[in-house]
């Protein structure tokens, strides 16, 4: 497909600008057993998913009204490696589990997105299955770009994997059954009553391949969201080459992390300029939390969790809080097998007690609730140095105002013809804002 041939990319469905994340990992939240023993095909049905249901009032009492679901398909072990697009993985239950958790958030006024594992697939999925007994003569052959050049029946199939995973096989992504199933997978899922769709691994599959297949899901429906999961590379191309809505905000999350952690605002800052420049091509994906890296509280500690949320939900994007955050609970993210179970743990049947986080969540997401425009504004860096930073995000005649002190000691700061503090703590006199040590607010005009 040429540039000049290319879809054109539509505007984002308008409820996007509306809409805040929380990011949940179901098999770990309702503590299934990632790493079974047995074969998916003997697996009995565990009806689970309704202890998801069982948060969604602390989903709405958050400010939040989205659930971002990751794998909920029948896989081998932790959700990546599918083995049926079209089946509730049985550790979580069925299809009429799934339909009761989709109505019971639609019902509290919350969207749902599934995430779209589109890359590979398991090995163990039947399609994968069928070259290892019929090589290319198997029906399923073409979804896999195979060279059979040399091969003979009982040989290992040659198939590509993803970064080298053994048990993720990569699908070929020049085919066209690759993209009819994924458009079928989409199309019957988003006909269940989901909104969107988180692309994994969307860095690794060309832009034309979502090119051909987000508009054919489009003539159905036209009100669905596509953010993908990139994690380098040039976004705003991406973004425009695949048509997607979104891509995930990787640098910013860094940014964040490094810039509270080290003490070292200028990282802070650059990011953010940089975050500024993509929104002529979309508005991203923003979070501090994620399944796949370090929780937060650990990250920058517990004392500067505050500070990264406040940044969060006060610059442009599509936020997401990763289920628990919202509590301070910590988990390092280790390279060794099992080194995401510290940031994937089974939840307890219901909410616990809100903390002091728990309520600073719902007052800066109560602020972005009322100032939707942050989904598109631009922040300027009114004031610099190594631990302290002033972020003012603005437009017309609307502006909030974000302060960080990560130093040991009081500071001031001018507070950007800011008028009053919205969360966090400061005393506001004559344009200048006094913040204690470690000290942090969100201001507005």
């Amino acid at each position: 497909m040429t540039p000049d041939s290319a879809p054109a990319r539509p505007s984002e469905p308008a409820w996007v600008e509306h809409v805040l994340w929380w990011h949940v990992y179901p098999l770990g939240f309702v503590g299934a057993e990632v790493r079974p023993d047995t074969p998916v095909g003997d697996r009995p049905v565990e009806h689970r998913l309704d202890r998801i249901t069982g948060w969604l009032d602390h989903v709405v009492d958050l400010g939040l009204n989205g659930l971002l679901l990751g794998p909920v398909f029948a896989s081998s072990t932790h959700g990546y490696d599918t083995v049926d697009h079209l089946r509730i993985d049985p550790r979580l239950g069925d299809d009429g589990d799934f339909d009761a958790l989709v109505t019971a958030a639609h019902d509290r006024g919350v969207r749902v997105v599934l995430d779209g594992v589109f890359n590979h697939v398991g090995r163990e999925h039947p399609a994968f299955r069928a070259l290892e007994t019929d090589g290319p003569a198997a029906e399923s052959a073409p979804l896999f770009g195979i060279d059979w050049s040399g091969w003979n029946p009982g040989d290992p199939v040659p198939v590509g994997l993803f970064e080298g995973h053994d048990i993720l096989v990569a699908l070929d992504h020049t085919s066209q059954a690759t993209e009819d199933l994924v458009v079928d997978v989409m199309l019957h899922w988003l006909e269940r009553g989901v909104d969107g769709w988180r692309l994994d691994a969307a860095y690794a599959v060309p832009s034309e391949f979502w090119a051909r297949v987000l508009p054919r899901v489009r003539e159905r429906f036209r009100d669905a969201w596509f953010t993908g999961e990139v994690i380098h590379g040039d976004t705003a191309a991406i973004v425009t080459a695949s048509t997607m809505d979104s891509t995930t905000q990787y640098e910013l999350w860094q940014a964040v992390w490094h810039g509270i952690a080290d003490r070292n605002c200028f990282e802070l800052a650059h990011a953010i300029e940089r975050h500024d420049a993509l929104l002529a091509t979309s508005a991203s994906s923003t979070f501090i939390g994620n399944h796949d890296v370090t929780r937060i509280a650990s990250a920058v500690g517990e004392r500067f969790a505050p500070h990264a949320a406040a940044v969060l939900f006060t610059v442009a994007g599509t936020p997401s809080v990763w289920a628990g955050d919202e509590y301070g609970w910590t988990g390092e993210k280790e390279e060794r097998l099992g080194g995401d179970d510290a940031v994937r743990p089974e939840f307890p049947p219901t909410p616990p007690e809100p903390t002091a986080l728990t309520h600073t969540y719902e007052a800066l997401i109560a602020l972005r609730r009322r100032h939707p425009w942050l989904h598109r504004a631009h922040t300027d860096v009114v004031h610099l140095e190594n631990t302290v930073v002033v972020l003012r995000t603005a437009t017309g005649d609307d502006a909030v105002v974000t302060a960080l002190n990560l130093s040991d000691g009081p500071v001031e700061v001018p507070a950007a013809d800011a008028t009053q503090v919205e969360a966090g703590g400061g005393d506001l006199r004559d344009g200048t804002l006094s913040l204690p040590a470690a000290g942090w607010a969100v201001l507005s005009r």
